[in-house]
């Protein structure tokens, strides 16, 4: 089988986007006038439950990207449910060679997670801050899955983006 047939076909298959973000640890923790670790944010459409009890959720990372590098040492991190209206922000995290996570989080609104200080997206449909559980190497991808410590809903406002067929969509 090619990896062409197999990219068509699970193209066909609608999913769910969200903004997964992290915080870096500061670059020397042991002094207080170290700058602090930059914001890091990622794009996803591999994003799932996994368990109610404990409350447990599973990404799947691109091994060697650079949120696959940052949880394998922070277990700290959060996820934000896009709404439909949040296209910009989900277009501009998954860009190829993009700049700097700093200035893609200039003028995107966000919160920061009491628990894990990461980036909470404002007005996303649901956020979710985690502490990864366990990490699994699964082909080219790391699947982290992360014990949920946090759930909060922030906007009962529009539907959800859907990624389907290569784009972004929305429902109905």
């Amino acid at each position: 089988m090619s990896n062409d047939a197999f990219k068509a076909a699970m193209s066909r298959l609608a999913a769910g986007v969200v903004l997964v973000t992290a915080q870096e640890p500061p670059l020397d923790p042991g002094d207080p006038l170290a700058p602090a670790g930059e914001d890091v944010g990622m794009t996803a459409t591999a994003f799932l439950s996994v368990s109610l009890d404990p409350p447990l959720v599973l990404v799947s990372l691109r091994t060697g990207a650079r949120m696959d590098d940052l949880l394998d040492e922070q277990p700290l991190w959060a996820v934000s449910v896009l709404t439909e209206s949040q296209r910009h922000i989900a277009g501009r995290f998954s860009m190829k060679g993009r700049i700097s996570d700093r200035l893609l989080f200039e003028d995107i609104p966000y919160a920061r997670g009491e628990v894990t200080g990461a980036p909470l997206v404002g007005g996303a449909l649901a956020t979710l801050e985690c502490r990864t559980e366990q990490r699994v190497t699964a082909g080219d991808h790391t699947l982290v899955i992360g014990r949920v410590l946090t759930a909060e809903l922030p906007s009962a406002e529009g539907g959800p983006l859907m990624y389907f067929r290569g784009r972004y969509r929305q429902l109905g």
